[in-house]
């Protein structure tokens, strides 16, 4: 896909096979954001990040709630995609002049061990203020976005089938092992929507199940293994994905569910999740009429991700978007608006917006006009910069070691526990 292939597929970050590289848009000169002079963040004892905080731009802030496209499979080769999109910068040097908060991996990414090391390595090294969330989906099934890379684990639906959270925790806990030693610290998963429409074309086999109360068990024991190989886990999509026949990928899908219906059936989940500490939670672009009458997606309702997530269930985590670069949020606000109305909502993380200087752009001149508060982007950084401190990442992300990757990547306890789950899947 180009010279030097995909650092970052314009794919859904809850994509199940569906979707592709969204066409570059026409290339265009951004306007310029300022470049302060870089100092390594040093986390204060006890770490004080209002301090760290205090320290930042208006600039680096904003670039901070971004995890875009980029290009290239190694952090210094200019990829003619990147060339389209932001001229002849390599991916190392759009993370600096952005200040990014963060990169996601695809397969076109996947070249081996020691690349993918030196990948994330040198990526971080580009983040020169604040270290950067590098994620990935790898919920393992139909969507595994690292290939063969990594241990082949059964996906969702199958080890839900097996009824054993022990087993559910030890998937989690070994899937965020091998991702951990590759240099990914954020994992797009788990998926905790109840799937009960079984013609469902998004999620299906990549949910645990369609009984409400077996799904929760099984998505707070994931959360609880991602802890424990101390890599940030999400839980997807809010308020609840699992009963729509369209495909948000490229339209925008309805829920009809009454309000008792998503508290009985959709709810359960996230909330198990937020009880066992999920560092995030992705929204949905989905229609609810019940929770929001205004006709917009759940990433861009307020009512549901600042009303309903934080308020009524809450949630103090980081909240991100699902990819903005699919059509179920896109169809009715530009790729500019789309974005300052994702972090009126309530949004921490802006991801994939297809257009990216486009929305890093609206988004600080919305900063600058007072259309969002410097406090609501204050809230916003905060939360991000508490889960990377809380995942060890300040004031510097651990550097990946290819040596030490492939004793963790593939080992013999792994494949025995992808064997075990095949094994007493029903």
């Amino acid at each position: 896909m180009g010279t030097t292939g995909l650092l970052v597929m314009a794919l859904a970050a809850c994509a199940g096979g569906k979707g592709g590289a969204a066409a570059a848009p026409p290339a265009t000169r951004p306007e310029t954001p300022s470049t302060s002079a870089e100092t390594p963040v040093a986390t204060p004892p006890g770490g004080d990040l209002k301090r760290v905080l205090s320290r930042m731009s208006v600039e680096e802030k904003v670039g901070q709630l971004f995890m875009p496209v980029l290009y290239g499979t190694a952090p210094g080769t200019v990829s003619g995609e990147n060339q389209a999109r932001y001229g002849a910068q390599t991916p190392a040097k759009v993370v600096a002049k952005y200040h990014l908060g963060g990169v996601i991996l695809f397969p076109e990414n996947i070249r081996g061990v020691e690349q993918v090391a030196s990948l994330t390595n040198g990526l971080q090294q580009a983040s020169r203020k604040v270290p950067l969330l590098i994620g990935t989906d790898q919920e393992n099934g139909l969507v595994s976005r690292m290939g063969a890379l990594i241990t082949t684990f059964p996906g969702a639906s199958e080890v839900g089938s097996t009824r054993s959270t022990a087993l559910a925790r030890s998937v989690a806990e070994a899937t965020g092992q091998e991702l951990r030693a590759l240099g990914v610290n954020l994992d797009f998963a788990p998926v905790a929507d109840v799937n009960i429409d079984p013609a469902n074309p998004v999620i299906g086999k990549r949910a645990f199940g369609d009984q409400p109360a077996e799904v929760a068990k099984m998505v707070a024991a994931s959360v609880k293994g991602f802890k424990d190989a101390k890599i940030a886990a999400t839980a997807k999509h809010f308020p609840g994905h699992g009963d729509t026949k369209t495909d948000s990928h490229t339209g925008l899908p309805v829920i009809k569910h009454t309000r008792e219906q998503w508290e009985r059936i959709d709810a359960p989940p996230f909330k198990a999740a937020i009880a066992a500490g999920v560092d995030a939670v992705m929204s949905a672009h989905i229609v609810f009429p019940k929770l929001d009458p205004s006709g917009d997606p759940a990433t861009l309702s307020k009512p549901i991700l600042t009303g309903l997530l934080r308020n009524k269930l809450g949630f103090k985590g980081v909240i991100s978007t699902d990819a903005l670069n699919m059509e179920g949020v896109r169809k009715k606000y530009g790729d500019g608006e789309v974005a300052v109305r994702a972090v009126q909502a309530g949004a921490d993380l802006l991801l994939m917006p297809y257009d990216f200087p486009k929305a890093y752009n609206a988004v600080l001149a919305a900063v600058r006009s007072g259309k969002i508060s410097e406090r609501r982007l204050d809230e916003s950084v905060t939360r991000l910069l508490t889960l990377k401190q809380a995942r060890g990442l300040l004031p510097a992300a651990p550097a990946a070691s290819a040596e030490k990757a492939a004793k963790v990547l593939r080992s013999a306890e792994h494949r025995k526990l992808a064997a075990r789950v095949a094994r007493e899947a029903r």
